[in-house]
């Protein structure tokens, strides 16, 4: 009986230790959990310039084909591609054996005019006489004027020699012109601008333009025309912007970067790294910590301008709030972590 109690009391005993041991274990298992470590940094606003940003292809600000109005065999090009013309500079001069027998019909309508002009004084000659050969002088001066102006072609503007199709000898026959000239100083760049932009763009406004060929390197601008229409399927409309290109360095052809500064607003500026985008979709959002309770919430964002490690967030975050830098892949929305200064 005294072996049965024993043994009944060793075994209450066990239970007992194996009790202790367990509630023991649980609590360092408790004790080992640790929360999840993040760094935080408060955000705050600050005035930021507002951009848009634009592509487009440079164009010459005027070109002209350079041409005659009828059939003529050319006789010089003095000018090549590539070459710089001024306004007034002779460039072509072509077969002028029209052009003598055009003068001497002039000089004959000129002759009868004056001696029609003096019997009408004096009455010897009817007033249709007179209207009749006065006509003839003034088509005789025209066709003479402009077989003038289409024996020697003179450049209009000045510029460059971007085209040439006719060589010496060569008989011009319409289609294509004989010379192209482009006036580059200025040159201008069409942009496609966004329906929402169209109070805020003002003729005369400054932009600054990127050019592939050039790197980094910033051409200023301005802008010289805002079309008034706005295109129903694109919801976009049409700016010319003028860079004055006064050394002759951009192009046309050239692919330009367009960047449209329209004032400042004053939004929240956060850092880079704070920024985490959502996996399967673009979204962004960031992790905004309490310090009241240790927790962290999450918060989708809307992001404006990046500016250089830092972006300008539209919504979504409040000036003042703490924002996750460091810890994002240990942490969910509403859990408690641990602020590591």
């Amino acid at each position: 009986m005294k072996n049965i109690i024993l043994n009944s009391m060793f075994v209450v005993a066990a239970v007992a230790m194996v009790s202790c041991s367990s509630k023991q274990t649980a609590k360092q298992e408790e004790v080992v959990v640790a929360l999840p470590k993040i760094e935080a940094q408060t955000v705050t606003s600050r005035m930021v310039s507002q951009e848009g940003y634009f592509t487009g292809t440079v164009e010459a600000q005027v070109v002209n084909n350079i041409a005659p109005q009828q059939p003529l065999r050319i006789k010089e090009i003095r000018v090549d591609v590539g070459d710089r013309v001024k306004k007034g500079q002779l460039l072509v001069t072509l077969d002028n054996s029209s052009l003598v027998q055009a003068k001497a019909q002039l000089d004959n309508a000129k002759k009868e005019w004056e001696r029609t002009n003096e019997l009408y004084e004096f009455g010897g000659a009817s007033k249709s006489e007179w209207d009749s050969r006065r006509l003839q002088y003034e088509v005789a001066q025209t066709a003479y004027a402009n077989l003038v102006e289409n024996t020697k072609l003179i450049s209009p503007i000045s510029g460059v020699v971007t085209a040439r199709n006719y060589d010496k000898g060569d008989m011009y026959g319409g289609g294509q012109p004989v010379l192209v000239i482009a006036q580059i100083k200025p040159v201008k760049i069409m942009i496609n601008v966004s329906e929402p932009y169209f109070a805020k763009v003002k003729k005369g406004m400054p932009v600054y333009v990127a050019l592939d060929a050039y790197g980094d390197e910033v051409f200023n601008g301005k802008i010289a025309r805002i079309y008034p229409t706005i295109d129903q399927a694109t919801h976009t409309f049409q700016v010319e912007v003028s860079i004055p290109n006064a050394n002759e360095r951009v192009r046309p052809g050239m692919f330009a970067r367009v960047t449209l500064p329209y004032g400042k607003k004053n939004h929240v500026v956060a850092p880079d790294v704070a920024v985490q985008k959502l996996m399967g979709s673009g979204d962004r959002y960031v992790f905004v910590y309490n310090p009241a309770d240790s927790t962290v919430r999450y918060s989708k964002v809307e992001l404006g301008r990046r500016l250089d490690n830092e972006f300008e967030i539209l919504s979504g975050v409040k000036s003042g709030e703490m924002l996750v830098t460091k810890g994002h892949m240990g942490i969910t929305n509403g859990a408690k972590v641990e602020l590591v200064k």
